[in-house]
């Protein structure tokens, strides 16, 4: 980065701090902050997609569109995080991998052998003669749809405990006045729902940042990754040898999540107003109260 850091090990204080900041590993660091917070922001609105159908296909009047949703929503909170993120990404992997190789390998052998599965060269997703770049964002887009299929299950059941939290005699009334089923699903059952699912929903939010160390354990190199990597003690052998430092960067990444957390708490601070006001709530009630 500076033309004094041809040689770190001859500089020392500030120079060789400066250097050994912007090192190529260290701007790796502060792009997997990025990392995190592409995940979160795409998977944040994946996640409600899969909460909503769920929520909406689980209370559906045609049986296997609700039994469907049910199931899902059991199976998928029944399960450990930690297991299904584990298991569903390899399984994906090879439900992916597995229909290619029988158009693109030509003896279409059977890729279970044992305990391991193995297809042609063709047939890996991506290639390996890939870019990393493709490689990397195959690895991204396996873990972002996982995180949504799992959180989409905790928000399809808090999306369901909100539409049942909705006044019955308010969707009679709809009924009464001459509208359709849909309509009274998209004109006043959805509409009201959101200030009875924001307290779920917000703690979802919380626990998918707290969850987003899970990308190590998916292979993608995430701040708890370049964390571990970095601050480890290094010898004379590395460019820059340096005791064991994982205390001062596990206290960065301390630091970088409390912060999302309190930026969470006022942003949904104002959005849980803003959802109750006027509405027939505790929390609409002391708005009122309190504007009188």
């Amino acid at each position: 980065m500076f033309s004094f850091c041809a040689d770190p090990k001859a500089i020392e204080g500030l120079q060789w701090l400066s250097c050994y900041l912007t090192s190529g590993k260290h701007i790796d660091f502060y792009w997997s902050f990025l990392t995190v917070l592409s995940l979160v922001a795409i998977t944040a609105p994946s996640a409600m997609a899969f909460g909503f159908a769920g929520a909406t296909a689980a209370r559906a009047q045609f049986l296997p569109a609700r039994a469907l949703g049910q199931v899902y929503i059991s199976m998928v909170r029944g399960v450990p995080d930690i297991v299904f993120f584990l298991f569903f990404v390899i399984a994906l992997d090879q439900g992916i991998e597995y229909p290619k190789s029988l158009m693109v390998c030509p003896d279409g052998a059977w890729p279970w052998q044992g305990l391991e599965f193995r297809v042609c060269p063709e047939a890996k997703v991506p290639l390996a003669r890939s870019d990393a770049f493709w490689h990397d964002a195959y690895a991204f887009a396996l873990a972002v749809f996982t995180f949504a299929i799992v959180f989409g299950a905790f928000a399809a059941n808090v999306l369901y405990g909100a539409m049942q939290a909705v006044p019955r005699a308010q969707l009679e009334t709809a009924e009464a006045y001459g509208m359709s089923p849909r309509q009274v699903f998209r004109r006043i059952l959805v509409p009201q729902m959101w200030v009875y699912a924001l307290p779920g929903l917000s703690n979802l939010w919380m626990i998918l940042l707290k969850a987003t160390p899970l990308l190590f354990l998916l292979g993608i190199e995430d701040i708890v990754y370049y964390a571990r990597e970095l601050g480890g003690s290094k010898t004379q052998a590395y460019e820059y040898p340096h005791p064991d430092w994982r205390l001062w960067y596990f206290l960065v990444l301390l630091c970088f999540y409390l912060l999302m957390t309190k930026l969470s708490e006022g942003v949904l601070g104002r959005l849980a107003a803003r959802l109750s006001k006027g509405q027939a709530t505790a929390a609409g009630e002391a708005m009122r109260k309190a504007a009188a």
